[in-house]
């Protein structure tokens, strides 16, 4: 094999490793160790607990955010994916943005819209569904209260080459 391939694939690799932490060990790597591999997190939360939460998103290529718990002795307790079917249904109107945040962690900054006849805001979030197709899920907010009125979720191929429906364009 050429040496500028292998370099290649090694650094692909290596890539593919820190996307979803795969190799860190809960009970034994640690804080450090973590954003090492991962890099920063685009979240961060301290629980009264002292533990810590972190979230990784990474869209709007990728389809997975994963949440990080480190626990208050700074070890690794799991790594997470959290854009699927379980974490969105626990998404409930009423709930604030806060509360959406720390479920799935932040929505891709650019397919965030604001509705102003309905006063309403909508983050958008890109995933694979169960039948393992792309989609996106929506979480739309009152923006007066900041709460949620309600979710969807759309294939991919539902929104059309527009991203706004089938017939739209």
């Amino acid at each position: 094999m050429k040496p500028g391939l292998t370099i290649f694939l090694a650094l692909l690799l290596a890539a593919c490793a820190s996307y979803s932490g795969r190799g860190l060990k809960p009970g034994i790597d640690g804080l450090d160790d973590v954003v090492q591999l991962m890099g920063q997190p685009a979240m961060r939360w301290q629980n009264a607990d002292g533990s810590l939460q972190l979230a990784y998103p990474r869209g709007p290529a990728g389809f997975h955010t994963y949440m990080v718990s480190i626990d208050a002795n700074g070890k690794l307790q799991r790594i997470e994916n959290v854009l699927d079917d379980t974490s969105f249904a626990r998404i409930k109107p009423g709930m604030n943005k806060e509360d959406v945040l720390r479920l799935i962690g932040p929505p891709y900054p650019y397919w965030t819209v604001y509705f102003e006849r309905r006063d309403e805001l909508a983050w958008e979030w890109r995933y694979y569904n169960a039948w393992n197709e792309p989609a996106r899920f929506n979480v739309l907010f009152d923006n007066t209260s900041g709460t949620v009125r309600k979710t969807m979720s759309l294939t991919e191929s539902q929104k059309g080459p527009c991203g706004m429906g089938r017939l739209a364009c």
